[in-house]
């Protein structure tokens, strides 16, 4: 898969920097320039922040830097790793940097310390045998010898990555054959890169198993395609993707430093775990997974390996509070669960464990250290849980949690706890949603208005823009960010051409910003600001994340259902048809139906008298999702058969809106940009879930 617009906008803004102003009350120097022109210092009052953490959190605890270099074998060859389609999949030269000071004042220390730590980059030692490749992607990759070859946990997001990791192995410990690949949970990070360590023959010939929790496939799919464009678009503020690697701009995103931007592949399982505890040994090695559902992910197992007392711990327990709600959108989590499985953990495998090392960060030696870690996380995520509703079964609100729960602190004294992927704040109010919704019960709030509408009735009774902007500089002078963003926000709702007032607005994301130990949080200010000062870049180029792999793995059913979502009930207002779909290959058969101004379909059966008839194969459908040949040259061809009304398919295909991740996210952003075209039935540009 090649992230075109990913590829885009980092070229765009690795740029030279450029000489920013200092704004009003700024205070602080930095050895570098703003990459924006338009960009400010931190404040005094940012300035104030960073060293309350310095002297609140522990940083004479430096247990993390001694994990993470223990073991060390050697590093890669080159800093940058080339995708095999000729642009940059991987780039740590972005980060050179990082090694000019000792911190930066635009920084939270506690998340410089973080991007510090997950620059350890290369071959390490577990214990004999276990070996990991780590700071090539956002995820570890990890090698587990067996008796005649490599047993490989999460082979990264992409093809070349993982190739890259491989032959570093090779290099090292010798060069011996993939075995087994296991996937420890359904986000691509840990199985997007499978090709560039197994050739799918070999799969095919059982000369290589491919191992993964219960419900694997229907996962690693399902999430990235309902809201699968708005999770790109999401994905952006979260993950800092108009941000040059620099002091003011992305310093790391707290699992990782960044998302590698290769080929991505998957190849299905040949095998799903699917009971609770369920002992399996492959070449050799015995292993004892646990399923954990509905934790990090919605499929997701951990792995024990009762011979070397090394326990696998997934994503489950890494070097962070993780997200119970991840800002580019999905299902919000379940912390008591996720808590009450690490609980399963240590008690079935933690209590005599040796080491214990995951998809992330660094291993934990010692059956001291392991029980700590676990019995910390474990109580994180229940601390979280039961403190926020033990608030809301007092009242308190979605829209004021995150102003009232705060992380015990000797949870929150551990650094492996700290917020550097999820945070309590947004963490906190992901809780109250799981449980109660998004109403605070007030009645005002139950059916708002748009901001787009209320936002000038707001203005109109504060007197106009010229009050607003005067009372949002006074604001932003006395360090009030919050207070200033709220006025600020409804002005540039209300007037999005105004660009002063988005100026102004910009500058104080950017303090707030600077000001955030969570790196999603820090991206998605910055990206915020940078979009209010230079508006949304525009990308021409056709994009479909959507690769033959996905397409291939995409059930038929979640096409059918996606193609309802396409659907434009205005558009198809008075229509009403039947179409039996068959697909001889595999079996399938489906009805389609369009009635009320909506798209059903139900698997296992056919109409009877159905307005048309179309027979394909899964193949031909996968070459539809794709874009790569329409229905319509299918038919014509003779490679698809369409017994009946013909005419059904493009009554349909005339309802469907192709999705973009192009939509303007903050007022007066958007510049016009040059239509796509899309193929009648192609899924075009859809997410990729990554954490």
């Amino acid at each position: 898969m090649k992230t075109i617009k990913n590829i885009l906008i980092i070229s765009l803004f690795t740029l030279g920097a450029c000489t920013a102003p200092s704004g009003e009350n700024s205070t602080a120097e930095l050895a570098t320039d703003h990459f924006h022109p338009k960009g400010k210092v931190p404040s005094e009052y940012t300035l104030k922040v960073f060293e309350e953490a310095k002297v609140n959190l522990p940083f004479a605890d430096t247990r993390d830097f001694e994990e993470a270099d223990k073991g060390f074998i050697a590093g890669p060859k080159s800093k940058i790793i080339m995708a095999d389609a000729g642009h940059v999949a991987w780039d740590l030269e972005s980060y050179d940097w990082m090694e000019d000071q000792e911190e930066f004042n635009s920084i939270h220390p506690s998340l410089w310390r973080q991007s510090k730590l997950n620059m350890r980059t290369g071959l390490f030692e577990v214990i004999p045998g276990i070996y990991q490749v780590r700071n090539l992607d956002l995820s570890n990759i990890t090698f587990v010898k067996g008796k005649t070859g490599w047993i490989v946990f999460d082979p990264c997001v992409s093809l070349e990555i993982a190739r890259t990791a491989k032959e570093l192995v090779d290099e090292n410990l010798g060069e011996f054959p993939v075995v087994a690949v296991i996937y420890s949970h359904n986000h691509i990070d840990h199985f997007g890169g499978v090709r560039g360590i197994v050739d799918e023959a070999d799969v095919r010939a059982g000369k290589v198993e491919i191992i993964a929790p219960a419900h694997f496939m229907r996962e690693a799919i399902a999430e990235m395609i309902h809201a699968g464009t708005a999770m790109t678009r999401r994905a952006e503020y979260q993950y800092g993707l108009l941000l040059k690697r620099d002091p003011y701009g992305y310093v790391g995103q707290g699992l990782g430093q960044g998302v590698s931007n290769g080929n991505v592949g998957l190849i299905a399982p040949t095998k799903n775990i699917e009971d609770a505890i369920e002992e399996y040994t492959v070449d050799g090695v015995k292993m004892v997974f646990q399923n954990t559902p509905n934790t990090e992910a919605p499929s997701e197992m951990n792995t024990y390996f009762p011979d070397k007392k090394a326990l696998w711990m997934a994503e489950n327990v890494t070097g962070v509070f993780h997200n119970i709600y991840t800002l580019r959108g999905a299902p919000v989590r379940d912390a008591l669960a996720w808590s009450s499985y690490i609980n399963k953990a240590l008690y079935l495998f933690g209590l005599e464990a040796e080491v214990m090392f995951a998809s992330h960060h660094w291993p934990r030696w010692g059956n001291e250290r392991v029980q700590e870690v676990l019995r910390g996380q474990r109580d994180l995520y229940a601390n979280i849980n039961n403190q926020v509703l033990h608030y809301a079964n007092q009242g308190v609100t979605i829209n004021e949690i995150h102003n009232v729960y705060k992380t015990p602190k000797s949870i929150g004294d551990q650094w492996y706890n700290r917020g550097y992927h999820g945070s309590p704040e947004h963490n906190s109010r992901a809780v109250i949603n799981r449980y109660l919704g998004y109403w605070d019960v007030n009645p005002a709030t139950i059916i708002p208005l748009s901001p787009s509408e209320s936002a000038p009735l707001y203005v109109e009774m504060m007197g106009g823009a010229q009050p607003i902007t005067k009372k949002g500089k006074e604001l932003f002078n006395q360090g009030k960010y919050l207070e200033a963003s709220e006025i600020l926000n409804k002005l540039v709702y209300a007037e999005p051409n105004n660009q002063d007032a988005k100026d102004l607005l910009a500058d104080v994301y950017e303090q707030i910003g600077y000001q955030q130990e969570n790196p999603g949080l820090r991206n998605s200010f910055l990206n915020g600001a940078f979009e209010l000062r230079s508006g949304m870049p525009i990308v021409e180029e056709k994009l479909n994340s959507l690769s033959p792999d996905l397409a291939r793995a995409m059930s038929t059913g979640l096409f059918l259902e996606f193609v309802g979502i396409m659907l434009d009930s205005r558009k198809a207002e008075g229509m009403e048809f039947t179409i039996n779909l068959i697909t001889p290959d595999n079996g399938e058969k489906y009805v389609l139906e369009l009635s009320n101004s909506t798209l059903t379909n139900i698997e296992g059966y056919q109409a009877k008298n159905a307005d048309l008839t179309l027979t394909i194969t899964r193949l031909g459908l996968a070459l539809v999702m794709t874009g790569k040949k329409s229905l319509q040259d299918q038919i014509a061809d003779g490679e698809a058969k369409a017994e009946g009304d013909i005419g059904v398919l493009k009554q349909l295909a005339s309802t469907l809106v192709h999705f973009t991740p192009e939509f303007e996210i903050l007022p007066g952003t958007k510049a016009k940009e040059a239509d796509k075209e899309f193929n009648d039935f192609e899924v075009g540009e859809v997410g990729i879930t990554h954490e």
